[in-house]
């Protein structure tokens, strides 16, 4: 077991331990953003039948040669034609039947004008009466064919594909009440410490709230999963180990924050070694170098450091990935993409950095980042207050305003270019 791993590998390693999740069967609302397992296929041709694209006439086109507001053509109106509706009547030439978008074109009509060029004669342009028409349509003109969309049989969204809004509205149209995806992973959220508190509880002397608890568990429901947060677990041999196992039994992923230091009293690594397997603890990274992967009885495990902005940002760079892989994404990082430094920036060189800030475009095009707050690993108002991860690499120390540097945007979703 290495010392300190680079970012790269220990994220390698994080994958290593995960797995693809089973499927199963969804009613269609649960399953937006998530990855379908397999091919979904029409059962009808969409749309199901000719159709109008908007309200107006359903005529022959040929009837209207040279029709103009100074030359209108006057039709005799055989039917009024709702949606819904089915109307067996057949258009002759000569004639017109009223129509509504969506509706059924009748029998015989190959063209439909809207009805701002149109203006109504005998019956108010309804059926029997008469309407004058003051524009030549092309043939065809705002018809919906059958078919136009897909075709019966066709793959409407392929295994793979995440469904979204759109998506689900396809699927609908295309007969699918349910539909199968990858199982969504259960995450156990652990928090130790003997200084942590409930969050309605005032802190006494000493104590802090179990702020991470719930940052972790928002940041599980944003990359899709399911949390479950458990008690506080204090500072205990015991504890921790009757902890552990119970996150093995009911959860996919096992998420811990705090004790994977060296204190004296952090049992989160020792309770690992002993319980199942320890791969690193440490990563060459600023917050949060201290980043734990083993697996608790095949369960893939990971322990965040406690401070709560080493905690969110190890998360964004380890876990989140290693959830959406778990679903059967493919799309596995947040967007990232060049951008000016507005102020000079010094680091340590031996780590890389993920600084909390903020990427705005200026008004020449160009992304310009600044730090967004202080970069204290104990506070979060930089990272609620920013958009991105400001990466420094290892090696360099010192980046003056003006430098090319990378941004990882933690306000776009994976897959954006």
């Amino acid at each position: 077991m290495s010392n300190v791993m680079s970012v790269e590998e220990a994220r390698e390693r994080v994958f290593a331990r995960c797995r693809v999740l089973e499927t199963e069967e969804v009613p269609l609302l649960e399953s937006l953003g998530r990855v379908l397992a397999h091919d979904a296929v029409s059962d009808i041709d969409v749309a199901p039948f000719d159709n109008s694209a908007m309200d107006g006439y359903a005529l022959h086109a040929a009837d209207l040669a040279g029709a103009s507001p100074d030359a209108p053509v006057t039709l005799d109106v055989v039917s009024h034609i709702g949606a819904g509706d089915h109307s067996e009547l057949e258009v002759a030439p000569g004639q017109a039947a009223r129509i509504m978008t969506g509706a059924a074109m009748p029998p015989g009509a190959d063209s439909v004008v809207m009805v701002e060029f149109t203006e109504a004669g005998e019956a108010d342009g309804g059926a029997g009466g008469t309407v004058r028409i003051m524009r030549e349509p092309m043939l065809g003109e705002h018809i919906r064919r059958r078919g136009e969309e897909v075709v019966a049989g066709d793959v409407v969204l392929a295994k793979g594909e995440v469904i979204g809004a759109a998506g689900v509205g396809l699927l609908a149209s295309t007969g699918h009440a349910s539909v199968t995806v990858h199982r969504r992973p259960r995450v156990a959220v652990i928090s130790t410490g003997d200084e942590l508190v409930e969050v309605a509880e005032l802190p006494g002397p000493g104590k802090i709230r179990n702020s991470n608890s719930y940052s972790i568990a928002a940041q599980v429901i944003a990359a899709g999963g399911v949390p479950l947060r458990y008690p506080i677990v204090g500072d205990d041999l015991d504890a921790t180990r009757e902890a552990f196992t119970r996150a093995a039994a009911e959860s996919d992923f096992i998420v811990t924050s705090g004790g994977v230091s060296v204190g004296d009293f952090d049992y989160v690594k020792p309770v690992l070694e002993e319980m199942g397997e320890l791969e690193f603890c440490k990563v060459a990274m600023r917050p949060g170098n201290p980043q734990t992967l083993g697996s608790v009885e095949g369960v893939p495990f990971f322990g965040l450091p406690g401070n709560p902005t080493s905690t969110y940002v190890g998360f964004e760079i380890f876990v989140r990935p290693a959830l959406r892989y778990m679903q059967g994404h493919t799309a596995l990082d947040r967007p990232r993409h060049p951008a000016r430094l507005a102020h000079d920036v010094k680091k340590k060189q031996d780590r890389r950095y993920f600084l909390r800030a903020r990427v705005t475009r200026t008004g020449d095009g160009v992304y310009e980042v600044a730090l967004s707050g202080s970069q204290s690993s104990a506070l979060l108002t930089a990272a609620h207050r920013g958009n991105c991860l400001l990466v420094l690499p290892e090696g360099e120390g010192s980046f003056a305003a003006g430098s090319d540097v990378q941004v990882v945007r933690l306000d776009m979703e994976e897959g954006i270019e």
